[in-house]
């Protein structure tokens, strides 16, 4: 049985993970209202540059511009976001699952990494597996710079057909509570019809013809290499978030759980104390009666 001693420095140690918990659960929640009022306003930019690519890629051909035009071969580059640090629930678990999965869907062979995050650089420490490149997420908030580096080395491997396809991996931020991971497919880049899934009466609102002055054709063309770094740019943002609400969730648990440990911990130390003093007691008694007799 613990002593007496052993209990309460465990206690004390409990007692000191627990600040630490609770004072990161403060600077996470912190970061997080910084991160999820980024990624709003980032989100609606990113939708309404899609909607404007869309209607101008429906008036031309895929062949316009390399962006749009895919070769249909196998070369894959895959963009995997995740954390630098640990403490943060299963964000990191999910995405090395999800990745792990993509890779069993096809030709391990064929597939070059771009990874972003320490977690990720070391889960493929030792993998047989290409990585084209690698780099620390960082601890401060994503810079566009840093977006703009990243969707122009891809670009720049999609156009020298070193890639037919580029897809990027990353967690999307929903609550606190739920982050989602999601795999989008970065190039070529896909233009669905403005038109489909609408319904009827916003039929109207789509074929409004619109001016471009130079023409549609340049400024799509200007338009395509902005939309990659934007979509770069706003899955970063996401990560980000997410990372700092999962961290926020996770480091609430973890407090809880050293309060329910302290708990226990204590009850645990009350009823030895007093059995230790009820022991006393029954020796001081018998040894008073013996002394009588």
């Amino acid at each position: 049985m613990a002593s007496l001693k052993d209990i309460k420095r465990r206690i004390k140690s409990v007692k000191n993970t627990q600040q630490i918990t609770k004072a990161m659960k403060m600077v996470s929640a912190a970061k997080l209202k910084k991160a999820q009022d980024e990624i709003v306003a980032a989100r609606p930019y990113a939708e309404k540059l899609l909607g404007l690519i869309s209607s101008l890629a429906a008036k031309t051909s895929p062949e316009s511009h390399p962006l749009l035009a895919g070769t249909g071969g196998a070369k894959t580059g895959v963009v995997l976001i995740t954390s630098d640090r640990g403490l943060c629930g299963s964000f990191n678990t999910v995405l090395l699952r999800t990745i792990e999965r993509f890779l069993r869907e096809r030709n391990e062979a064929d597939i070059s990494l771009y990874l972003v995050g320490k977690r990720s650089m070391e889960h493929f420490k030792r993998r047989q597996i290409n990585v084209a490149s690698s780099r620390a997420f960082g601890s401060g908030r994503p810079s566009y710079s840093q977006a703009s580096e990243m969707a122009r080395t891809l670009t720049d491997a999609f156009l020298k057909g070193e890639h037919d396809e580029v897809y990027i991996i990353y967690s999307k931020f929903q609550s606190a509570l739920t982050q989602m991971p999601v795999v989008q497919k970065l190039l070529p880049i896909s233009t669905p019809k403005a038109a489909e899934g609408k319904p009827e009466e916003k039929q109207d609102e789509i074929q409004v013809e619109f001016l471009f002055e130079p023409s549609g054709d340049e400024v799509l063309s200007s338009l395509l290499p902005k939309y990659v770094e934007v979509q770069a740019f706003r899955a970063l943002l996401e990560s980000s978030a997410s990372e700092h609400g999962a961290r926020m969730t996770s480091m609430d648990s973890a407090s809880k759980n050293a309060s329910q440990m302290i708990g226990g911990l204590t009850l645990k130390y009350n009823r030895i104390r007093q059995a230790a003093i009820t022991k006393e007691l029954m020796e001081i008694i018998g040894g008073a009666e013996a002394l009588k007799g």
